[in-house]
């Protein structure tokens, strides 16, 4: 079990600097905004373009990036919307074992069929050299790969929390989770 437990806080490491990357593609994604704001409205005043497709497809891709890479971050800080109906009432353990459930049954196979469908999307994508349609547009290949190693971060983090979990109910962390 310790073993897993260290490959559970690499994983939590991973996905640790991951998150916080993310946190600065916030300010990056609103920077752009904010440019593509401005550049719209002061372009119109002085009679030049100063935004571009570009620029509106950085923000939407930033935008992507940001949800896609901070699933698996949010996973580990255990701040995804829930409704605790049920465990608000229920004790640690029990808690663990309807986490790890659900773990496994659904967040794991869903995770994995997202991979598998995306795959030959993210190929194709790949094979053509796909950009967008817009003049000016950007590259779609390497956006649309974000959707497997998004899902892949999932996975991992995903296995991560069924490890604590498991710990848990093994007695080889407290109820408390000791590891996030």
């Amino acid at each position: 079990m310790q073993a897993l437990l260290r490959l559970s806080r690499w994983i939590d490491g991973l996905n640790e600097r991951v998150g916080r990357f993310t946190y600065w593609l916030v300010l990056v994604m609103i920077g752009v905004g904010v440019w593509n704001v401005i550049g719209r409205y002061l372009g119109n005043a002085i009679g030049r373009n100063l935004s571009s497709n570009a620029f509106i497809e950085t923000q939407w891709y930033l935008f992507d990036l940001v949800f896609l890479l901070g699933a698996a971050y949010t996973l580990k800080h255990n701040s995804h919307v829930r409704v605790d109906v049920l465990q608000t009432n229920w004790n640690n353990r029990r808690k663990a074992l309807a986490e790890l459930i659900g773990t496994v049954l659904f967040l794991l196979p869903f995770c994995i069929l997202v991979i598998v469908f995306s795959w030959q999307t993210v190929l194709d994508s790949w094979a053509i050299w796909e950009t967008s349609p817009d003049p000016g547009g950007l590259p779609r290949y390497p956006i649309k790969s974000m959707i497997i190693v998004s899902f892949a971060l999932l996975i991992l983090q995903g296995v991560s929390e069924a490890i604590k979990n498991l710990a848990i109910l093994t007695n080889h962390l407290p109820p408390t989770g000791g590891e996030s």
